[in-house]
């Protein structure tokens, strides 16, 4: 599926290649307009060269020659101004290849006054056009491009008594002006402001929506503390985008809300699952003691009344460990989040459990390899009491002379807080409802010491789980790595 983006850019590129060909179609245009304006001048020269020379065969008909003077020179004149009086633009005259120019006109010529001097810049090129065409007998012609005029020169052949003579004709066709021109001009300054205008303004935006989408992609990509699921976006100015960051925004305000009703909810229906439980295992403790009384009170020995005092008391303290450790669990309170230094949070955690681990033959060790800066934010003494369950745990259920590692690790947005023995590890059939209320392999234990762990990872935005290792068991707590 194509991107925003990808449609953009095609339709820029789109835009600049119709830019660049309508460029070129209207200098194509432009060229062929003035190929033609040339190719009409070189057939209005060559027709007022045929003008002259008719002109002049009628100017000797019937005349037998003479010397060149100035009143033939005259008459000369008189002939190539009638012959030219029509043709706007267009210079001529005769000319002889030993006298050189015998007459010159140029009716049409709209400066001061008319005029009688040969063009000295093209007197050269008069001459080799009149010698071409006295030295072929034919007419020729000559084509000499500029930067904004073509000089167009056509000489034929004259037959009468004056012999060596031509006539010859020239004029200039313009190239850079003229209608054809200013339209080119008009044509390229609107295209400038319209096509390429347009191209460069979807450039920008294009570059400006790529820029505001990336600063939104990474705004969503990090993990912001709070208790939104989502991010909070800041508004780009866009008024479309903006209208999405505000619905994303209120979707994120509106999940963390559902989401603080479906923890609680979760609590109470834990709660709810607990009571069956619960009943179960005071019922048996109660139970228990009533025995026991009973019989103290029915015996004489006192060493049998103290006896029954003392499993009385051991099932009185089994019952509050197993109200403790509930009320731990469905009034954990929200975490208060606090910067904390891993090396020595997990040396403190350790400590108390030193005693109990030696008197099992166990040893116990903590590390972290992450940096002292930025330092992690989470609620110590919950994340400690989530630890010594997972601590103690550990330490029930590894032989003597095994090992517990407790370890911190960072590894993308999360933080990582792992404790690991070499035990025999969690049976198959426990697997499936390890964290549930009640759940135990030992007959001395609640089955609330995981359960909690769980409610505390959740509460901040985490969760516990058993990783599979080829030997003992490990538990990770999975948060967000989070800043003060």
């Amino acid at each position: 599926m194509r991107s925003l983006r990808s449609r953009l850019l095609a339709l820029w590129i789109m835009l600049v290649l119709s830019g660049t060909a309508t460029a070129y179609l209207l200098f194509e245009s432009f060229q062929e307009t003035t190929n033609a304006r040339v190719a009409r001048s070189e057939e209005l020269v060559a027709r007022a060269c045929r003008d002259i020379a008719d002109r002049y065969q009628f100017f000797v008909s019937g005349w037998a020659g003479g010397p060149i003077d100035d009143r033939l020179r005259q008459q000369l004149a008189t002939v190539v101004q009638a012959a030219l009086s029509t043709a706007t633009g267009v210079e001529g005259g005769i000319w002889q290849a030993d006298k050189g120019s015998l007459a010159y006109a140029f009716p049409s010529y709209e400066g001061t006054g008319p005029k009688t001097d040969l063009p000295a810049a093209e007197l050269n090129t008069i001459r080799d056009v009149n010698a071409e065409a006295l030295r072929s007998g034919r007419p020729a012609g000559l084509r000499q491009p500029a930067r904004s005029q073509v000089l167009l020169v056509h000489a034929c052949p004259l037959r009468g008594p004056l012999q060596g003579t031509t006539a010859w004709s020239m004029t200039r066709a313009q190239t850079a002006e003229g209608p054809a021109y200013t339209q080119l001009l008009a044509g390229l300054v609107v295209l400038a402001l319209t096509i390429f205008g347009s191209a460069i303004w979807l450039a920008r935006v294009l570059l400006s929506w790529s820029r505001k989408i990336a600063t939104l992609e990474k705004a969503l990509g990090r993990r912001e503390s709070g208790l939104v699921d989502l991010p909070r976006l800041p508004r780009t100015g866009e008024q479309e985008l903006d209208r999405l960051v505000d619905a994303l925004n209120e979707t994120g305000e509106r999940l963390a809300q559902e989401r603080s009703r479906a923890s609680t909810a979760e609590r109470l229906a834990a709660v709810g699952r607990l009571s069956a439980g619960l009943a179960h295992e005071i019922r048996n403790p109660i139970a228990a003691m009533r025995l026991k009384a009973e019989n103290a009170l029915a015996a004489s020995d006192d060493a049998r009344k103290g006896a029954a005092l003392d499993a009385i008391l051991k099932q009185v303290a089994r019952l509050d460990t197993l109200l403790r450790d509930l009320l731990q669990m469905t009034q954990a309170g929200e975490p208060k989040p606090r910067d904390v230094e891993l090396a020595s949070f997990l040396q403190t955690t350790i400590e108390p459990h030193r005693e109990l681990a030696a008197a099992n033959g166990v040893s116990i060790e903590a590390g972290t390899e992450e940096p002292d800066k930025p330092l992690p934010c989470f609620d110590p003494l919950q994340m400690q009491r989530a630890l010594d369950n997972l601590i103690l745990n550990a330490i029930q259920n590894t032989p003597a002379g095994g090992r517990i590692d407790v370890n911190a690790r960072r590894q993308q947005d999360a933080l990582l807080l792992s404790v690991t023995d070499s035990g025999p590890g969690v049976s198959q059939d426990m697997r499936e409802r390890l964290f549930e209320p009640f759940a135990t392999a030992r007959a001395d234990g609640t089955g609330l010491g995981l359960a909690i762990v769980r409610e505390i990872a959740r509460a901040h935005r985490g969760d516990v789980r058993l990783v599979s290792t080829e030997r003992g068991a490990r538990f990770e707590i999975e948060m967000p790595w989070q800043t003060s």
